[in-house]
């Protein structure tokens, strides 16, 4: 097969408040969910990577934590990896939603910003939620803040405007090799994603009740060699007893739920059926200690 001389490839870097539609976006980008999507903050914990290979380039996007104060070692954790995601890479999208005013989150971001020699994009989603001339008013507040490469509103939600920012991108892209295959959309083992899917489950099904005290362990996966069924087992971890008693509801009614929403994520990722077993453990402030935070994924030695 010819090379293509033409070819270019980069990684881009997603930095933003909570909330502002960073894991939305890069769902729609690579078509199938790979991050965390919920309406409550700091669902994203990890940087996920997710890949958008084209004719012509590769885009790696790497989404981050919703930029805020740290409360415990997580949250250090989580600040650390958004940090740490804007070393080598190509372009900075820094993603606000339109909805919301500019704040000291805001300040924070843009502060940390400067000095970056990385092209920073503003982009602003969430459009569909607000007026055209609002929209203009919130660029420039953001514009008289810092000098941004390029400004592009979007609504990821619906994709507005996302190939037009995706096609910016990729000017502002080095020629470059293929780092992953075509066929690859992020470089997460199906583990995380699966675990993943079913923290998502707990987050949409319990909302206040559970604050985000939640992580999710893969005990095991394995295929049964005759009917190609995948047998997953799963822990959900939380902080407090109260906290278990809410997740299993009563008479178990809101762990079957959390487990019949998930199954179904986990088969459309995996292409065959799943048996999905799951237990909920109490670990007390798990959040803040390092030992378990490292069980758990969140792996300082990785970032």
């Amino acid at each position: 097969m010819q090379e293509n001389k033409e070819f270019k490839s980069g990684f881009i870097s997603i930095i933003g408040r909570p909330n502002v539609g960073k894991s939305t976006f890069l769902n729609h980008v690579i078509g199938q969910k790979i991050a965390i999507m919920s309406d409550k903050p700091q669902t994203t914990r990890n940087k996920v990577q997710g890949v958008l290979t084209t004719d012509d380039a590769q885009m790696i996007f790497i989404d981050t934590p919703g930029i805020h104060k740290p409360k415990h070692k997580l949250g250090e954790f989580m600040l650390k990896v958004s940090k740490n995601a804007l070393r080598e890479v190509e372009v900075i999208m820094f993603m606000i939603n339109a909805e919301q005013k500019l704040g000291a989150g805001d300040q924070y971001v843009m502060e940390m910003l400067k000095g970056s020699k990385t092209p920073v994009f503003l982009v602003v989603n969430k459009i569909d939620k607000i007026h055209p001339d609002d929209l203009l008013k919130k660029i420039e507040e953001y514009r008289h803040e810092f000098d941004f490469a390029e400004v592009i509103p979007i609504s990821a939600l619906e994709g507005r405007n996302v190939d037009s920012l995706l096609a910016t991108i990729k000017k502002y892209l080095p020629q470059g090799p293929q780092y992953y295959p075509a066929d690859q959309v992020t470089d997460h083992p199906e583990r995380f994603i699966i675990s993943e899917m079913i923290r998502e489950k707990v987050l949409h099904l319990t909302r206040d009740e559970i604050p985000h005290s939640v992580a999710v362990e893969i005990e095991k996966i394995k295929v049964d060699e005759e009917t190609g069924r995948v047998h997953v087992m799963a822990s959900i971890i939380v902080e407090r007893d109260s906290q278990k008693g809410i997740i299993i509801g009563k008479k178990g009614s809101m762990l079957k739920e959390v487990g019949t929403r998930a199954r179904k994520d986990i088969e459309n990722l995996l292409g065959s059926k799943v048996f999905l077993e799951l237990w909920v453990k109490v670990q007390k402030d798990w959040r803040d200690r390092s030992s378990q935070l490292k069980d758990y994924g969140y792996r300082d030695d990785e970032y």
